[in-house]
Order: structure tokens, then C-alpha cells, then sequence
């Protein structure tokens, strides 16, 4: 149904929703899953995930990753608006939210 993010994946560089993403609209694109982000779970928003003290329960680590990557690629220096506009998709049934934000501004200066 595409509500709650958790299966964010890119496609290409842009963020979709795989729950809803038929095999006939990839083409010749990239999917990449979180365990693509980055080989040694290094990539700069895993990282502020860590420092920032984010996940608890995990349901929706990965989409919520996904898709911050995502932003961050395409707006390195990102708004609270422009970070609020990107993860509104993404839900977190623990509401680290606030620590969902700080950590994609840290991941945003590095």
C-alpha cells in the first residue's frame, strides 16, 4: 500500500517503494537495496544513524535510511522543510523523529 516506507529502495538515485514498483517500470536501472548503500555499513547517513542513537525497534530503519540517502544525494544541505517534505512518507511507530532529522543534518555536513 506504499504508507509506511519501510521498503524504500532506490531506483536509480531516486527513492520508491518497492511494495508498490512493478519489475516492468525498472528498465535498465539500478536497484539498490540498503545492503547496497554501502558494503561496510559506512555510508555517511549509517553513520549519523549510529552517532544520533536512532533505531530502536528497527521496523523502518532501512526504508527510513533509504530514503535520507536519497535526499541527501539530491540536496546535500537540506532544509528542516526539504528533510520534513522527503521522510513524510517514511513512518516510525517508535517516533524518533527528531532524532531521524538530527542525524540526516549531521550526515548532510560530512
Amino acid at each position: 500500500m506504499a504508507q509506511c516506507g519501510a521498503c524504500t529502495v532506490h531506483l536509480g538515485d531516486t527513492a520508491v517503494r518497492s511494495c508498490q514498483l512493478p519489475v516492468s517500470a525498472i528498465g535498465k536501472e539500478t536497484i539498490t537495496t540498503i545492503e547496497g548503500l554501502s558494503a561496510k555499513g559506512d555510508h555517511p547517513v549509517q553513520k549519523a544513524w549510529l552517532e544520533h542513537d536512532v533505531a530502536q525497534c528497527g521496523y523502518c530503519q532501512a526504508g527510513q535510511i533509504m530514503s535520507a540517502a536519497s535526499l541527501l544525494k539530491s540536496n546535500p544541505t537540506p532544509t528542516d522543510a526539504d528533510i520534513d517534505a522527503a521522510m513524510s512518507g517514511n513512518i516510525c511507530r517508535c517516533g524518533t523523529y527528531l532524532r531521524i532529522k538530527e542525524a540526516i543534518k549531521s550526515a548532510s555536513t560530512k
